[in-house]
């Protein structure tokens, strides 16, 4: 897993999307969505039950997460 630097909201929500991105090509989730306001972002990675949005940060540690799960099996 890459080292990925940010500073504010705005860059970890951008660090949120590489990482969503990167579980999408590993099909570790089929697909994600990120909302856009005009201050901040919700995230929403679709689950078996229920879909709650989360703030950038909490998308973030569960993308990574999964992440490190998967390089955990490989």
């Amino acid at each position: 897993m890459e080292t990925v630097s940010f500073h504010d909201e705005m860059s970890l929500a951008d660090a949120a999307v590489q990482f969503g991105e990167q579980a999408i090509r590993l099909k570790l989730v089929p697909s994600f969505v990120v909302r856009h306001f005009p201050d901040s972002r919700q995230f929403y990675i679709p689950d078996e039950n229920t879909s709650e949005p989360l703030t950038p940060e909490q998308a973030y540690l569960q993308f990574k997460q999964m992440l490190s799960n998967a390089n955990r099996l490989f």
